[in-house]
Order: structure tokens, then C-alpha cells, then sequence
């Protein structure tokens, strides 16, 4: 359930924030640039980002002034680092919090830093993700962004904000999802104005937290992600090296969002930092339906096509299997080469889902083959596996060009639904003990 939000006075100024869960720590996230509380929530893997940190703790996030559904500033006032500081100590005072572990992500991390080492008394932990002491590269401070590089950003955000814009550099995992694309762009438009984006991003251009480093007397972890292509592995090194006895912690990956990639291994890290225990996650068994499709003849496709027109027409590939799971509530599971792994919660819309791949992708040029299964999968995280994931993949295998192969588990589940099915016939699928009788979707 998404918490209530509400507002803290610090000033004139009316701070949103929500608070959610009820461990024995308190934390603040602080998330970094531009925010909307309740816009988080509508990305699944973000709101699953909170909800893992609100397991251990009693978690407080917070809207800065400027960003989101806190008040906003006019571009020739914008915060000082001395007002942010105010703005969550007035958070903390609004929900009765005396001492929190701090967690400040990007932009949000030299503030963190900077209310550590001004009111240690107040803060039990200091966690820093993807974050810098000094923004802008220079002589000094090679660590930090390059000044073109910046200036091509702020050229951006005048001419394409609320577009989802180098999402290459920020989220290169994600940067052809169309889900995460729309959602992006959602956030931004929800977060601030283009001109407000434009200053807000310059006065983190101005911070230079480095001479405040060695006040930092609160246990530090220092998170970062090797490949980030927006803020340099080497920022998030420095802050280690410069905060006495910060532990500093290294993921490979070059998505700057803390909710993507390995998210279970980072928040392993900061849960164990910050209460002495490390989760463990036990499997959940439940039942899905899992479809798996691939291309066929892929190979010689590719070489007929020569390695750029099939690059195109993979891409082409993708946003429709993309498009199609989020119309028919598919979620991916996986990918790999022009193959999928999706798991649905109802076998008929992954049968319509995979017949709507089907249909989509032939005027590419290309043919798909698709199998489903419906049986018990344990589920870890954002993963799933056991037997009947290798069923499905099993029967998959079996599908001739075009064709939606089940097993008999799914035309039985299907009853009543208006699809009709050819038999196939009984099959040994590899691996898997037994026989199984197969049938074609009809078209």
C-alpha cells in the first residue's frame, strides 16, 4: 500500500514527504536532482526499491524544496546546502525522529554528508550511492563530470524535457524499454519545470563538499556502480578515501538509478551495514503461467540481413514483445538474443499475448515461435525457476515457424475462454520426466 503523503514547515516552506514501515531504525533516502513522491510508486521495481528498505526500517523519504510536491523556488533562490539541511531536520522533527541513518543518493549525497558531520548527534549511519564531493571536473578534481559534457546536458533539458533523453548514459539497460521510457519521462514532467530542472541542476554544478569530508565521523558506506556513465566510478572512490573508515563497496553495472540492476546485491549491502544482518530471501512458490518465444531461423536471417539491418530489426523485435507484455500484464523475466521469458498471473492472456507477438512481428519480415506451460515456480526476486520453467522452455522448443505451442495444463485451465486448439500429439520433452501431450493455438 503507497504511504500518505504529508508536509513538514521548515520556514515558509512546506516539505512533502511519506514515512512507511516500522523496523527499529529510522532512514531517510534522499533521492537525487528531480523527484515526485507519488510518481515512484507507479515504476513497480522502484516501489519494490522502498519497500525492500521499508522491511528493515522505519523508512522516511522526502520531496527537496524545488523538486516534486514540495514547495517550489524560484530560479534566482534556489536552496542553499545550510536550507536543505533545515528542510530535513524539519522532516525528522515532523515524524518524531531522533536519530536516523541517512541515505543519499546522487545530487543528495554531499548534503547528506554535510548534515553528518553538522549534527552527528542526529545521525546513526551514512549510506552514499552513485554520489560525488565535487560535481564538475577540473584541475583539482579530475574525479568529477566533464564541463562539456554538462553543457551538453543542459542543452538537453532545454530542448527535450519530459522526453525520456539519454537514457543511454543514465539507464542503458533500460534505455528501449518502453514502460521505463514513458514512465521516465512521466517523472520528469511530474518533478519540475524544464527551467527549474535547467537550475536546479546548476547549483549542484556549484557543490564542492571536499573540505567537509574529513568531518564526517558517522559509520559511512560508500556505494557505486562501475560502469556508471553519468557520475564516475572515481567520485564515488574519492568519498571513500576521504571519509575516515568509510566501507566503500563496488557493483558492476552502468545504470546510475539505485532501483536498477542488481538491486538485491546493493540493498544486501546497505541492509547488513545499517542493522548487522544481511537478508535472505526465501523462496516463494507460486503458481504462473511462463512463455517463452524466439525467432526462428534466426541465424541465417541475420546473415542474410548483414549485422546493421538486423540490428534494426531485433530492436523492432523487442519493443513489440515489450509492448504486447505490458497490454496483456506479461512481465519479462528475462532475455536473451531474440528469445523471451515472460511469466503471467493467467494463462489466456499469455495465450493472446503470445499470438499478438505473433501477429505483430511478421510485417518485420521475421516469424516467431512461442510455448507455455502453467505449473508451480519458485520465485526469487525478480527471477523464477523449477520445473515448470523448464517445461516451458521445453515446449517452446517443440513449436514449429509461427506457431503457439502449450501444454495440456493450459488448454485445460483455458476452458470456456473461446480459444480453440489443434492436438499435437504426445511428446518427451528434454530433461523432463514423463510424456506430454501438446496443442497449437488456432489462429
Amino acid at each position: 500500500m503507497r504511504p500518505q503523503t504529508k508536509y513538514a514547515r521548515s520556514g515558509d516552506v512546506h516539505i512533502a514527504y511519506q514515512a512507511l514501515g516500522n523496523g527499529p531504525l529510522d532512514l531517510v533516502f534522499s533521492p537525487g536532482w528531480v523527484t515526485h513522491l507519488e510518481g515512484a510508486w507507479d515504476y513497480p521495481p522502484f516501489a519494490r526499491f522502498y519497500e525492500r528498505l521499508a522491511s528493515f526500517s522505519r523508512l522516511i523519504i522526502l520531496d527537496r524544496r524545488g523538486t516534486g510536491l514540495s514547495d517550489r523556488v524560484v530560479d534566482t533562490a534556489l536552496p542553499t546546502l545550510e536550507e536543505r539541511m533545515d528542510d530535513l531536520r524539519a522532516v525528522l522533527d515532523a515524524v518524531g525522529s531522533q536519530r536516523a541513518g541517512l541515505f543519499g543518493v546522487s545530487e543528495a549525497g554531499p548534503m547528506s554528508a554535510l548534515f553528518a558531520a553538522t549534527y552527528p548527534e542526529r545521525v546513526a549511519a551514512l549510506v552514499l550511492y552513485g554520489s560525488y564531493a565535487k560535481f564538475l571536473q577540473d584541475d583539482t578534481y579530475p574525479a568529477g563530470m566533464p564541463v562539456d559534457t554538462f553543457r551538453g546536458y543542459t542543452e538537453m533539458i532545454e530542448q527535450r524535457w519530459g522526453e525520456p533523453f539519454a537514457l543511454e548514459v543514465l539507464a542503458p539497460s533500460m534505455a528501449a524499454d518502453p514502460t521505463f521510457r514513458s514512465w521516465w519521462g512521466r517523472q520528469q514532467r511530474l518533478g519540475a519545470s524544464p527551467g527549474a530542472a535547467l537550475a536546479l541542476l546548476r547549483m549542484a554544478a556549484e557543490i564542492d563538499v571536499r573540505h567537509v569530508l574529513p568531518a564526517v565521523h558517522v559509520p559511512t558506506l560508500v556505494l557505486h556502480r562501475t560502469g556508471d556513465r553519468l557520475l564516475p566510478v572515481s567520485g564515488g572512490r574519492y568519498l571513500a578515501q576521504h571519509i575516515l573508515h568509510a566501507k566503500y563497496v563496488e557493483f558492476a553495472g552502468d545504470d546510475h538509478p539505485q532501483f536498477l540492476g542488481d538491486v538485491d546485491a546493493l540493498l544486501g549491502e546497505v541492509q547488513e551495514f545499517l542493522t548487522g544482518a544481511r537478508h535472505v530471501a526465501e523462496p516463494d512458490r507460486v503458481l504462473a503461467t511462463v512463455m517463452f518465444t524466439d525467432i526462428v531461423g534466426s541465424t541465417e536471417r541475420a546473415h542474410v540481413l548483414g549485422d546493421r539491418r538486423w540490428r534494426d530489426v531485433l530492436e523492432g523485435h523487442h519493443a513489440v514483445v515489450r509492448r504486447e507484455l505490458a497490454r496483456h500484464r506479461g512481465r519479462e523475466v528475462d532475455t536473451a538474443g531474440d528469445g523471451f521469458f515472460a511469466v503471467f498471473d493467467g494463462p489466456a492472456r499469455a495465450i493472446r499475448c503470445a499470438c499478438a507477438i505473433r501477429d505483430a512481428v511478421a510485417p518485420l519480415g521475421i516469424a516467431i515461435r512461442a510455448g507455455l506451460h502453467t505449473g508451480e515456480c519458485e520465485v526469487m526476486g525478480d527471477k523464477l525457476s523449477g520445473i515448470a520453467v523448464h517445461i516451458g522452455a521445453r515446449v517452446a522448443g517443440n513449436a514449429a515457424s509461427g506457431e503457439v505451442l502449450v501444454s495440456s495444463t493450459v488448454k485445460d485451465l483455458v476452458a470456456g475462454s473461446g480459444l480453440a486448439f489443434t492436438d499435437r500429439g504426445v511428446h518427451a520433452l528434454k530433461g523432463v520426466p514423463g510424456r506430454w501431450q501438446l496443442f497449437a493455438v488456432d489462429r
